[in-house]
């Protein structure tokens, strides 16, 4: 299979990927959001209410 031809980012105003609209200076770079530090807790959910028939 042939190499992809790399090409150069998009200059115009409908620049769909957030990349090329940093690059242009359109959008502010984004967040990037932290990592969950204990990913595999169970939620912490109130308490079920309590049955009045018991």
């Amino acid at each position: 299979m042939p190499e992809a031809t790399p090409r150069a980012p998009r200059r115009d105003d409908t620049a769909a990927d957030a990349a090329s609209l940093e690059r242009m200076g359109r959008m502010e770079p984004q967040p990037i959001p932290a990592p969950s530090i204990q990913p595999f807790l169970e939620p912490d959910l109130p308490p079920p209410p309590a049955d009045p028939g018991e």
